[in-house]
């Protein structure tokens, strides 16, 4: 039997692939390469030698060997790796073994990573509630109606039967609620992507409508959210926050316009009051430039809430009751930490500085490899660790600055030590967004002790969502090689298109063969924003002019 590639199929064949070893196939970064990357394809099946051929003539511009394979025992596979990084032209590329087999076509040009970035940030233009939303994606129509208007009301607070505006932001995931705590991970690492590379994103055009005047479009997207975000402060004066908005129950698979659920402020939390404290701070900052009037609005809310937590240090968990929408439960201290930095970097009072800095020796300096929105003490300590302001504890600095450098370590040898680069090495529900999410702690690695590795490891971890997987498959809808195709998604489940809502990542098997693409799967196929918002920052630094 002639070998023969099997990019798009092999999640079905993988069975036969091991036991016969008679036929190939090749994962790589499906979207393609930067000139200046480690270019790697990790290949399933028997072939000692390949080449590197342009599409246009097929002429052969690199010869090599593929590395000896490697058995991994979570994926029961040999897998070899075929490294072609000295290939640096731009243009369009295959490869193709000694046996005469070819793979997908490949692109080499610093703008490989755009159009990702482009369909991933529209992901949160197309997740808006309270307006209607449009777009057009491979030919295909996205559209749907203003939803949600009667948010919200304030039977939780109080207020039977008593109604506010609490109308905009985006939906929390494949379902419609509306979360602060998930907003806060999701909003956090966004306005890093913006504080890191907004030299690129400024003039970056996502053909958003014009709601937020004379705002650069990244911004403007993150508007959307801050506005909605400030009506979850309580209107009494108090400070406190919502813990979220939603209804009841979750609502069924239909539109967002057919959702007719009545919709509830529930009541606060203290991680929510800090998670709020820490994303209006940084509104203040982000927008000042474009709005003063506005920056101000947010951080006189942020030091209202901030004023709160001082006066009601007790950690208050938001206790379900009769909601069965998700519950995003968390204790406080991460939060409170990252509220304080965020609050400092704003306002310079160095009465911030020092609540930080005394959570931050609690804590022991800590940073995680593997994170979430149970605990955002990371963003705390990166934001510390790269402010420019005078006044950092120099033992603090240090002590932080330690650890995120060896947990970096970590995840490039992790990265280095699996067939197909994946950097994270537990699975559980979102483990994507995790992969995605680590590339902030590689980043930001970097900015302390350079190191080419860590950016290796970035675009390793790109790799492996878009397509350099067990499956040979791009875990983000309507983008990369054969990608997600039945994500957990209200809208992509009640609409009239086949394809997808694009340019989501879902959250991934738990366990290296266990992803499932199927609608029903919540746990393994859903999206959500705080991988959305891992994604987008990962692809951020990436982007090419």
């Amino acid at each position: 039997m002639k070998p023969t590639f099997l990019i798009s199929f092999i999640f079905f064949l993988l069975g036969y692939l091991i036991a016969t070893g008679q036929t190939q196939s090749v994962q790589l970064n499906s979207l393609g390469f930067l000139p200046q990357q480690s270019k790697k394809a990790s290949i399933v099946g028997d072939t000692k030698s390949f080449v590197v051929k342009q599409v246009s003539n097929k002429s052969v511009v690199f010869k090599g060997e593929v590395s000896k394979p490697v058995f991994q025992k979570d994926v029961n596979q040999n897998v070899a790796v075929a490294d072609f990084s000295s290939v640096n032209k731009n243009g369009k590329y295959y490869i193709e073994t000694a046996e005469g087999t070819k793979s997908a076509e490949f692109e080499i040009s610093p703008k490989v990573y755009n159009q990702a970035f482009y369909t991933s940030m529209r992901g949160f233009y197309l997740w808006r509630c309270g307006t209607a939303v449009s777009g057009t994606h491979n030919g295909h129509h996205f559209a749907n109606e203003a939803c949600h208007l009667e948010d919200g009301y304030e039977d939780y607070q109080g207020k039977p039967g008593v109604r506010r505006n609490g109308t905009g932001g985006w939906h929390d995931a494949g379902d419609y609620g509306k979360y602060v705590v998930n907003a806060g991970v999701t909003v956090g690492i966004m306005f890093m992507a913006w504080d890191q590379f907004q030299d690129n994103l400024k003039k970056f055009s996502l053909d958003l409508p014009e709601t937020a005047k004379g705002y650069p479009d990244f911004l403007k997207e993150m508007k959307w959210e801050t506005d909605w975000l400030l009506t979850m402060q309580y209107t009494d004066g108090s400070g406190k926050v919502a813990h979220k908005l939603t209804a009841k129950n979750f609502e069924p698979f239909c539109k967002p316009v057919d959702d007719k659920q009545k919709r509830y402020f529930t009541e606060w939390s203290s991680a929510a009051v800090a998670d709020f404290v820490a994303m209006m701070a940084q509104a203040a900052r982000y927008f000042e430039p474009y709005d003063k009037a506005y920056s101000q609005k947010c951080l006189a809310a942020a030091k209202l809430s901030y004023k709160f937590l001082k006066e009601n240090p007790e950690d208050k968990n938001f206790v379900q009751g009769e909601f069965k929408t998700g519950g995003y439960q968390t204790s406080d201290p991460d939060d409170r930490l990252w509220a304080a930095v965020e609050m400092w970097e704003t306002t310079g009072d160095a009465t911030f500085l020092k609540d930080f800095e005394e959570q931050a020796t609690k804590m022991n300096f800590k940073i995680d490899e593997d994170w979430d929105w149970g605990d955002v003490s990371n963003l705390g300590m990166f934001q510390y660790t790269l402010s420019k302001k005078s006044g950092k504890n120099p033992e603090v600095l240090k002590a932080i600055q330690k650890n995120i450098v060896d947990g970096a370590n970590s995840i490039v040898k992790n990265a280095n030590s699996d067939v197909y680069g994946r950097p994270l090495v537990r699975y559980y529900w979102g483990c994507n967004g995790t992969i995605a999410r680590q590339v902030l702690n590689l980043q930001v690695a970097n900015k302390i002790s350079p190191d080419k590795n860590y950016i290796q490891a970035s675009q390793d971890a790109i790799a492996h969502i878009f397509g350099r997987n067990y499956y040979n498959r791009s875990y983000v809808t309507g983008l990369g090689i054969n990608p997600a195709m039945k994500p957990h998604d209200r809208r992509s489940g009640s609409d009239n298109e086949v394809e997808p809502w694009p340019g989501y990542i879902v959250g991934g098997g738990h366990s290296a063969t266990g992803w499932k693409d199927e609608e029903e799967d919540y746990r393994t196929n859903e999206i959500a924003i705080n991988w959305q918002g891992a994604l987008v920052y990962a692809l951020a630094g990436f982007i090419g002019k």
